[in-house]
């Protein structure tokens, strides 16, 4: 699959986000600019994959059944303390 580059070269950073930028590069791991956006860029696809792959999880237990039901905030409370005493017990 062939890679196309994309030049953004209208990309607008508040100060504080520039700053951040310049000391990546001054003081930090990174080169330059573009080494400091392609950081962000991995790590916001590692997040959201990450993100997708707990829905993935939510979604697969509440089809096999494994979630409880609360019909009232304080059912939710006693769980919530009798399961922490069973685990610190």
């Amino acid at each position: 699959m062939e890679q196309k580059e994309i030049i953004l070269s209208d990309i607008q950073l508040t100060e504080e986000d520039r700053a951040f930028v310049e000391e990546r590069v001054g003081n930090g791991p990174y080169k330059t600019a573009n080494d400091v956006v392609h950081a962000g860029l991995q790590s916001l696809q590692h997040a959201e994959a990450e993100l997708k792959r707990l829905i993935q999880e939510g979604e697969d237990d509440i089809a096999a059944g494994r979630f409880y039901d609360f019909s009232e905030s304080d059912d939710l409370a006693e769980f919530i303390i009798a399961r922490s005493k069973t685990r610190h017990a």
